[in-house]
């Protein structure tokens, strides 16, 4: 039975995918001018010996307990620095920071508002995180909410990490790279919490002092074209059919008119070893201001750190940075054992095990008794 629905499904989905007209770029907010899909867009890159050095970050974070009215977080930030294939050692800044935080939720003037603070760990010194003032927020904020539902404590709490990438972004900008290399975020540059611009921009402001590319290359895409295919299809299926290049780049896709992306788009193939195309930001200004030899260098330098077997055609510094920003759900035991046996000695165990049983009971019960 179970089969034949899969059957079903299948030919469904095999007769309304159509790919006869590719359509163009199509973005739903009115804050960006799309360009239509066009051959001339595409082109080759030419691989030089280019000495450009790469520096990848990435961040992370999961909740180690945590309730409708508070969720604290183990948080990550990495970075590394690339010539070539070959790992470069930071000269001053440490590759990883870690710092946990507590968001809590507090009724004001009417207002469900949430406030986060921050516990920095050893080593990590406060410029390399965000500033506390800018985590506090109105669940409804619009940039915060998912429809008309008001702003869950786990997404607020994520802000922190995300705000912390950029800041350390700029110190890694600051401290670790010169003339000519390239910062690489994991995602795009887009901002979309009140107060991240400020982080965006401040960071943009040191790579232009710097003469530092700032940029974003992102895993996936949801973006599509005017006649529903996914944009990234679509422009694979053009340059499968008409490309001969084995590494390229398209631009343009569209222009941004948003001060919140300040960004130019790009879709990248950068190894001949796989199919795969990504989404590559750069800074919007910077771009203005390269030529088109200075962005082959930049994707030559993408290029040769795009080769390894195990993800061939995406940066490996990325997947590094990935594995070593990663928090994993096995790091948080201690954490949480830690932090319920401190709960424990407070004799506060009852005050907060009633809050928290409303999200999991079942583990909560196990975790005070371990703790106790």
């Amino acid at each position: 039975m179970i089969g034949e629905v899969v059957r079903e499904l299948v030919r469904e989905l095999d007769t309304k995918i159509v790919e006869q007209n590719l359509g163009d770029p199509f973005l739903s907010s009115h804050n960006y001018r799309p360009h239509p899909l066009r051959l001339e867009n595409f082109n080759g890159i030419t691989r030089t010996d280019s000495e450009r050095r790469l520096a990848f970050i990435d961040g992370g974070n999961q909740e180690l307990v945590g309730a409708p009215n508070f969720s604290v977080q183990l948080n990550r930030a990495y970075f590394n620095i690339f010539n070539k294939r070959r790992m470069i050692q930071p000269v001053e800044l440490p590759s990883r920071i870690e710092f946990l935080s507590a968001t809590i939720a507090k009724f004001e003037d009417g207002k469900m508002l949430y406030n986060t603070s921050l516990f920095p760990m050893s080593g990590v010194v406060p410029s390399y995180l965000p500033d506390q003032t800018d985590l506090s927020f109105d669940s409804a904020d619009r940039s915060l909410m998912v429809g008309n539902s008001r702003a869950d404590i786990g997404r607020v709490a994520s802000i922190a990490r995300r705000f912390a990438e950029w800041r350390f972004a700029q110190r890694v900008v600051e401290k670790e790279l010169d003339k000519g290399d390239v910062l690489v975020m994991d995602g795009t540059l887009r901002t979309a919490f009140a107060n991240e611009s400020k982080y965006a921009k401040a960071a943009y402001h040191a790579a232009y002092e710097r003469g530092t590319v700032y940029s974003g290359l992102s895993k996936t895409s949801r973006l599509f074209t005017t006649t529903g295919l996914s944009l990234l299809g679509a422009v694979r299926r053009l340059a499968l059919d008409n490309v001969t290049h084995p590494v390229w780049y398209y631009y343009p896709i569209a222009e941004s008119l948003s001060p919140e992306h300040e960004a130019a788009i790009f879709l990248l193939k950068l190894s001949d070893m796989s199919k795969r195309i990504f989404r590559y930001e750069i800074n919007a200004e910077q771009v203005k201001t390269s030529s088109t030899g200075e962005l082959n260098e930049i994707f030559t330098a993408l290029s040769q750190n795009s080769n390894d077997l195990t993800f061939p055609g995406y940066p490996y510094g990325l997947i590094d940075a990935d594995d070593n920003a990663r928090v994993r759900t096995e790091e948080l035991e201690m954490y949480r054992v830690m932090l319920l046996s401190e709960i424990s000695k407070l004799g506060s165990a009852t005050k907060f095990q009633r809050h928290m049983e409303s999200m999991d009971a079942h583990g909560v019960m196990n975790l005070l008794k371990e703790a106790a």
